[in-house]
């Protein structure tokens, strides 16, 4: 939590002390401390919704989350014990403050828990952080940078998580002239996660799995990135496992700088129907990549040049999760995101069942689709949900070849004749260099690009009856192929609408990678696709209502899809980092009239997801599976018994 911001941890355990003072039994607040129910209710709502998101800023969106409770009211409600008192008057200020108003480079508009100052830290400074970390071969992942004021004279500590604390054994603390590295960030909580895989290691599976959780405890204790790289090296060979895990310092979303990453959870049970149906995609997947918009027939098995000789399909699962941490409850992943892992040992799909299930709800509000349709709209959304996600992970991260030096002189293309780009039909005049990544090549773009991609490929494919054949959807099914087409254009243009509502006006900033790309998706049809889509705008009703062109799906939708998707894998795979920023940027851009929509689509916000989690105790011989009431109270409690 102290990832999202110094204040979190404090709101944490000012919510859990609160339900020990009044032992959950949260209406005797009303009496006991002269409050109203109404306030009660916010509050419990606000700590609730902290809680799903583990920090009082939104995990999607990145917007802070404040109490529509007063400062009189929580210092009424904060009475009801010492403990609570002292903990209020720690967090009050810092909870109640707007601004700032979302994550983001530290500025008066917004904050970062992974940049921590009592001055200003500009970017300059943390740019220079970065520089001597490459110098040093110190990854990013797992680090935060703080700034002190020493002697007068400012000081930048890195700050490594790990369990042990203090200089390391060579005793290389400095890293260059008032810079230091300082281990032990987020010690006590890691300690406490490296005994309980010590735990976890005596009920491995298997060994790979034994291997894997060694090499967990390894980077946790110390801080070694080479220990958790070594772990998924492992991990991703683990197929078909009955219990999957994710964890680790994993996405790095949330940081402005796109290279520090949230700590993240997840353990799930394997759902042996789903897996049968994934597999089948698997199979087959070397077949739709064929199809793709640079393949070249009679080269490289039909795939191009921009495409690995060996697509290793990588291990697809379904799980039902029992437990995530983190600030959202994702609904699926493609892990490792260490390129030379996935080239050299492959990758995992990872799919959470249960919280893809939850689109499925006909009571959801949406306010973009016209009256007429909004039946089929729901009763469609969840199903092109399930199947672009299960596109998004296996075709959209699983592509694409780097080209590159792998080492001085040595290169995985044939850098004498080098492939043509068919983007102009010219030889491609860039690749990586010898020890240049993805990541470091085009920095803060990575991140939100290759979701971008893996979002048009899975839309991209919408239309192929085999693909969706393989999970029953034809001509014949209830709801069809066709269905499902025309469903998947209504909902880009609905997801790059709501899209809006997760854009700060103030700094000019998307808060969500993932929104970002609905957004440009959208705004690229409208300029591309010849009206294959439009959007409705009643300015006296303040409405806004997506339209598609049925008759166009195929013949401008699918093209146009087909032209961004092409600009951002070649792009991506020549390191062209200057053409991609020069195309794409112009394209997240709000402003003119999609400033005027964000202003509709913020009056109307989406519903905000709260997941009440189980827990799962030892009795005797025995694991206990604990459910909770689906409530605010259900989720504060589940938390509580969680003790952490």
């Amino acid at each position: 939590m102290r990832q999202v911001s110094p204040e979190s941890p404090g709101i944490f355990d000012f919510i859990m002390d609160l339900y020990h003072a009044c032992d959950g039994k949260w209406d005797t607040l009303v009496a006991e401390c002269n409050i109203t129910s109404e306030e009660l209710a916010s509050f419990i709502e606000y700590a609730a919704m902290f809680l799903c998101n583990l920090g009082n800023f939104y995990g999607e969106g990145d917007q802070k989350l404040v109490p529509d409770v007063t400062a009189k009211a929580l210092r009424k409600i904060a009475d009801i014990s010492p403990k609570t008192k002292a903990g209020l008057d720690k967090i009050i200020d810092p909870l109640l403050a707007v601004p700032p108003f979302s994550l983001g480079y530290p500025s008066k508009n917004a904050q970062s828990g992974y940049y921590l100052s009592d001055e200003p830290i500009t970017q300059d400074e943390i740019a220079k952080v970065s520089e001597v970390m490459n110098k040093k071969s110190i990854g990013p992942e797992n680090t935060r940078v703080r700034k002190v004021i020493k002697d007068g004279k400012p000081v930048l500590q890195l700050l490594q998580a790990s369990a042990q604390t203090g200089p390391l054994k060579n005793g290389h603390e400095e890293l260059a002239d008032g810079m230091f590295l300082v281990r032990g960030d987020h010690s006590e909580e890691l300690a406490k996660v490296c005994s309980a895989l010590e735990k976890a290691k005596e009920y491995a599976g298997n060994d790979k799995q034994s291997q894997f959780l060694t090499h967990y405890i390894e980077c946790f204790r110390t801080g070694s990135l080479e220990a958790f790289q070594e772990s998924q090296k492992v991990w991703v060979t683990d197929v078909s496992a009955r219990v999957e895990n994710i964890l680790g310092f994993i996405e790095p979303y949330r940081d402005p700088a796109g290279i520090r990453s949230e700590w993240e959870a997840m353990i799930g049970i394997a759902d042996a129907d789903e897996i049968k149906k994934l597999k089948s995609f698997v199979d087959s997947s070397a077949t739709f990549i064929r199809q793709l918009p640079w393949a070249v027939n009679g080269v490289n098995d039909g795939k191009g040049p921009f495409e690995k000789s060996l697509f290793e399909a990588p291990d697809f699962t379904s799980v039902y999760a029992l437990a995530v941490c983190g600030s959202i409850v994702f609904e699926a992943a493609n892990l490792p995101n260490y390129e030379h892992i996935r080239e050299t040992c492959g990758s995992k799909n990872v799919v959470l069942a249960n919280r893809l299930s939850v689109n499925n709800n006909p009571n959801l509000p949406c306010y973009w689709v016209d009256a007429s349709e909004l039946n089929f709209f729901k009763s469609t959304t969840h199903i092109v949900r399930f199947l672009t996600t299960a596109i998004h992970e296996l075709i959209g991260h699983g592509t694409g070849k780097l080209l590159s030096e792998t080492s001085p002189g040595a290169y995985n293309f044939d850098k004498q004749n080098p492939p043509i780009s068919p983007l102009n039909g010219e030889v491609v005049t860039s690749h990586y260099l010898a020890g240049q990544t993805w990541g470091s090549v085009f920095g803060r773009l990575a991140g939100t690009v290759e979701e971008f991609r893996a979002i048009l490929m899975s839309e991209y494919f919408m239309d192929n009856k085999d693909l969706l054949g393989i999970f029953g959807y034809t001509e014949n099914s209830n709801i069809t192929a066709k269905d499902l087409l025309y469903a998947t254009y209504l909902n880009i243009g609905v997801d790059g609408l709501q899209a809006l509502e997760h854009y700060n006006f103030q700094d000019q900033a998307w808060g969500q990678v993932h929104h970002q790309a609905h957004f440009s998706i959208l705004k690229h049809l409208l300029q591309d696709g010849d009206g294959i889509i439009s959007i409705a705008h009643d300015l006296a009703q303040q409405s806004l209502t997506v339209h598609v062109d049925q008759s166009k799906i195929h013949s401008h939708g699918k093209p146009s899809l087909g032209r961004y998707l092409s600009k951002l894998h070649i792009w991506r795979c020549t390191a062209d980092v200057s053409a991609c920023r020069k195309f794409y940027e112009p394209l997240c851009a709000v402003d003119g009239v999609y400033e005027e929509w964000r202003k509709i689509v913020v009056s109307k916000p989406n519903m905000r997801w709260k997941f009440v989690q189980p827990n799962t105790f030892v009795r005797g011989k025995n694991v206990e599976v604990k459910a909770y009431e689906e409530s605010d109270e259900g989720i504060i409690q589940s938390w509580v018994e969680r003790d952490i």
